[in-house]
């Protein structure tokens, strides 16, 4: 009878230790930590795309240079937006520190004014537009704002998710049991009017 006992009891133990942890995976106790991931590779695609930009920047200011040499206030001001966004030292913690973000979307904001005022000045230069460098720099700098566009949408969407799960049940729940220290995600805030627009890039 002990000996049943003895080798029953393992077996109940085993069960109900597999049931606790299906229930506990079925109630979202990971969602929390999956949907915190998913707002870092959102974000991740923000900043790859942002580079994109920045990376463009010198051979679009050279090819115009080459044009429209005398513009140069409106080509410094592409060339010290472009500095200041580079000049940001951007890590992990940028997404958990909201002053840092904001710094980091009115840089990237000056660069969309400095850039949008760069092609409206080459509506003035026919032989500019019609140089193949500078269709193709167009080109590929009209692409990346569209990507900037679709990236900063699929990381609003991930934070969103996130702080929703951190703020309802059952997620609120497992957030004060075993994720104190992850907190709300900010979120982009445009800075300006012109923030929320992409340069213009058709001629």
């Amino acid at each position: 009878m002990t000996s049943a006992t003895g080798n029953s009891l393992p077996i109940w133990r085993c069960t109900m230790l597999c049931l606790m942890a299906s229930l506990i995976s079925g109630c979202g106790v990971n969602n929390i930590p999956t949907y915190d991931e998913q707002v870092k590779a959102a974000w991740a695609q923000v900043e790859n795309q942002y580079q994109r930009r920045s990376d463009l920047v010198p051979n679009l200011v050279k090819t115009v240079q080459a044009y429209a040499g005398h513009e140069r206030e409106t080509l410094q001001a592409v060339t010290e937006a472009r500095a200041k966004v580079n000049s940001l030292q951007l890590d992990s913690n940028l997404l958990n520190d909201p002053a840092k973000l904001q710094q980091f979307e009115a840089a990237q904001a000056q660069l969309s004014s400095a850039l949008s005022r760069l092609l409206l000045v080459v509506e003035r230069y026919p032989n500019l537009k019609a140089n193949q460098n500078f269709l193709s720099l167009q080109s590929q700098l009209e692409g990346t704002e569209n990507r900037i566009s679709v990236s900063r949408r699929d990381y609003i969407q991930a934070v969103q998710r996130y702080n929703r799960e951190i703020r309802t049940f059952p997620g609120r729940i497992w957030h004060a049991l075993l994720y104190r220290d992850m907190s709300l995600r900010e979120t982009f805030q445009a800075t300006s009017e012109e923030a929320e627009k992409a340069p213009e890039v058709n001629f």
